[in-house]
Formats: C-alpha cells, structure tokens, sequence
C-alpha cells in the first residue's frame, strides 16, 4: 500500500505550496478535495438518476423499456469493469478522472440539445445511459484507488466515511431531491445543471496533492492485459473476506438496480406520486447513508463491524420488501431510509478492509473485479426486475428480491466471523 504522498512531484502550483506540508496537513487537504469532488459530482449523479428515468415514463408507459434505462447506465460494469481496473493500475487516476467527467459533460449536452429541440427518444436515452455508464465505470474504479496514495494511514477509515458519506448523502438524498425540483422545471434546466456539477467537479482536483501513477518509476507493468485482469480476478477470489463480500454484493447490488429501475414507474403508476415526491423518496436513501456516514465509528465501536456490515442485509431487504407491502409514499422511503444507512456502513467497512487487504498495485484490478461482481449485478436486476414486472405485476418482482437477499444472512455470518476481522484489523498500517 503507497501510504503517505510521494513528495517528488512539482508540477502544479497548489502541489509546490504543499512540499514543507507535514504529512497529516497533505491528508487532511487531500481528505478535503476528495469529499468536494465526491459531493459535486455525485449531485450530478443524483439528479441524472431521476432525470433520466423520469423522462423515459414520458415516452412510453412499459416497465420493461422504462427499467431498460436504469439496465444502460449499469451495463457497462458487466462490459468493460476488469479491463478498466488494468487501466487504473497502469495509467494517473486523476488524469481518468479529468477524462471520464470530460465525456459526461458531453453527453449531457447532447443530451440537452435533444431536449430543447424536443427531440428525445427511448434509443438517445439509451445511448446516453451506456456513455454515462462507462464514464461512471472509470470515475469510480480511478475514485476508489486514490485514498490509500492521498491520504496517511492513521486517516483513510475518517476519509472513506467522509467520502462514502459525500457519495450517499449526494448522490441519493441531495440530488435527488434537488433533481425532482429542477424535473419539475423541465428536463432542460435539470440537464444545464449536472453539466455545471461535472465541470465544477473537474476543477476541483485541480488542487488535489501528491502522485497518482501506480508506477512511480512510469515503468510499464509485465503482463498481458489479460494476464493482469486475471491476476486481479484471482487475488479477489483467493481471499475468503472479498470473496465473501463480492458474492454478497451480487445479490445486494441485484437488488438496488431492480429498486432503482423499477421505482420510478411504481412511483407514478402506483403510488402516484409526482416529480417533487419522487425526489423526496430517493432522497430518503442518501438520508440513511448520510446518518450511517455520521455514525459509522459509534457502530462499528458498539456493535462490531460484523453486525454493522450485517445491517445492510436487513436494510435492503426491507428497501424491495416494502413496495410489495405498501403505496404509502413514507412507508416506501422508510424501508430506502434503512436500506440507505445499511448501504453506507457496508460500504465504508469493506473499503476499510479492501484496502488493508490489498496491495496499491493491485488495487485498481482488485475494485474493478469486485465491482464487476457488484456493479455489475445492477443492470441484471434491472433487467430481471423489468421482465418479472412485465410477466408477473411490480409487487412479484419486489417480492423476489426481498427473498434473495435473505438468503445470503447465512453465508454471511459464517464467513464474515469476529476471528476473521479481527485478523484483518492487526493488518492496519501505521503512520
């Protein structure tokens, strides 16, 4: 793992003012721009995830092409995952994340020409959804590498809640609350907006410190692309903790992309409800995740990491289990606020053990392996949850979900045991 910045880089004026810092003063700056960016550009994301959808239920009233575009912007983690994890291992992850904000910039230009022309269709949101898709791809496999090389060991548990929390209580409650308001005012200015969230992200990292080349010597790593996509599959395979938690994370993440594609034509098929209400349900979410960003250090000291992780098994069952029980708009967000809290505590756990596990020339192999088990399982419960809906009624496809992520509580707790954590808390590095 890199640990603490490489000094030797003098390449921009921010980095020079930085080079009689102390290490913690680079950490606690690094710890701050990653939180800004986080948070800029994950309200972008918040409001395309309702912009999208919703303008897709005003095309056409069919589960199966609605939840299509929730199946696009995830696609891509299934398509092209481990061969970007090779990509972040071999090239800087800043300069990857310039490039993937520069083509989500564009696409949501594109994006509003067709809109002000009134001129969007089912296909151009598809299109648009694979683009942002695989732009997301590179931003959060390069995203997920930089913590361990920009901020000291004593700090990076504190930087992945605070950028963890940044992510949910954006990306679920802020933007989609704030992007049902703009829906509201047309998809036009909905769309102006998430391009000035994307730029003024790019800008932001800018002032991000240190080097974040994997090689620092700029050799070229050996292997074959699929020789190194192997290497990643393999370590992740190997390690009963992350096979644990990416198995896991299949089923979780199956069950998020169906919520998520599906909701919005349960929204207004069902529960009626209209763009404004729509939002505040979403950001019932990014509610629970900021609560758990807030509180993960008191749980994990309270209950343990085990049954902090254990608590996203019971909130996003009851998340998919609640639309079949209830059209009541607040019992529906209550059972998103619980699945959103349980979200955040996984999420910041299992980084927390990931990078403690894995080697920073790994690490960009390692995400993008565990990601294409997670991510990757969203477009298909997107897709399942469409078909399901269309055959069997939205309560059925609900219902199965909920019963599938039961079923992984066994595995879970046989795997993830407190002998195994504690074996992976004596691995944390020291300052």
């Amino acid at each position: 793992m890199d640990g603490v910045l490489d000094e030797r880089v003098p390449s921009t004026e921010p980095e020079r003012q930085q080079k009689q810092a102390t290490p913690r003063d680079r950490s606690a700056r690094n710890t701050a721009v990653l939180v800004g960016f986080t948070a800029i550009t994950n309200l972008a994301d918040g409001v395309t995830k309702v912009v999208l959808p919703l303008m897709a239920t005003r095309l056409t009233d069919s589960p199966a092409q609605v939840a299509g575009v929730g199946l696009t912007l995830t696609l891509p983690w299934l398509l092209i995952a481990l061969h970007v994890g090779v990509l972040v291992d071999r090239f800087d992850r800043r300069l990857l994340l310039w490039l993937a904000d520069g083509a989500r910039m564009l696409v949501v230009a594109a994006l509003l020409v067709l809109a002000l022309r009134d001129s969007v269709t089912i296909p151009a949101l598809y299109v648009a959804g694979l683009v942002l898709g695989m732009a997301e791809v590179v931003a959060l496999t390069s995203a997920a590498t930089l913590v361990p090389s920009a901020v000291a060991p004593a700090g990076q548990e504190r930087a992945n809640a605070w950028v963890a929390g940044a992510e949910t209580a954006c990306n679920e409650f802020c933007g989609p609350f704030v992007g049902g308001l703009l829906v509201a005012a047309g998809a036009s200015v909905a769309l102006g907006w998430t391009g000035a969230g994307y730029l003024i992200g790019t800008l932001i990292l800018v002032f991000l410190v240190g080097r974040f080349r994997p090689q620092a010597d700029g050799t070229r790593p050996a292997g074959s692309v699929n020789q190194r996509i192997a290497e990643g599959v393999r370590f992740l395979w190997q390690q009963r903790l992350l096979r644990l938690m990416a198995l896991s994370l299949t089923v979780l993440s199956a069950c998020w992309g169906a919520w998520l594609a599906l909701m919005p034509l349960v929204a207004t098929s069902l529960m009626h409800l209209d763009a404004r209400e729509y939002g505040i349900l979403l950001s019932a979410l990014g509610a629970g995740g900021l609560l758990g960003a807030l509180t993960v250090t008191t749980v994990n000291r309270v209950l343990g990491r085990r049954w902090s992780m254990f608590a996203d098994l019971v909130g996003t069952a009851a998340m998919v289990a609640t639309p079949v029980l209830s059209t009541n708009l607040w019992v529906v967000a209550t059972g998103a606020f619980f699945g959103g809290m349980g979200g955040i505590l996984w999420t910041v756990n299992s980084r927390t053990i990931s990078q403690r596990l894995v080697d920073s020339g790994m690490l960009g192999r390692y995400n993008a392996a565990a990601r294409l088990f997670s991510w990757g399982a969203m477009p298909l419960g997107a897709g399942l949850v469409g078909l399901l809906a269309e055959w069997f009624g939205m309560r059925t496809a609900f219902a199965v979900f909920t019963v599938a992520t039961l079923l992984i509580i066994v595995p879970f707790l046989r795997t993830m045991t407190p002998r195994a954590l504690a074996e992976v808390d004596a691995m944390a590095p020291r300052d």
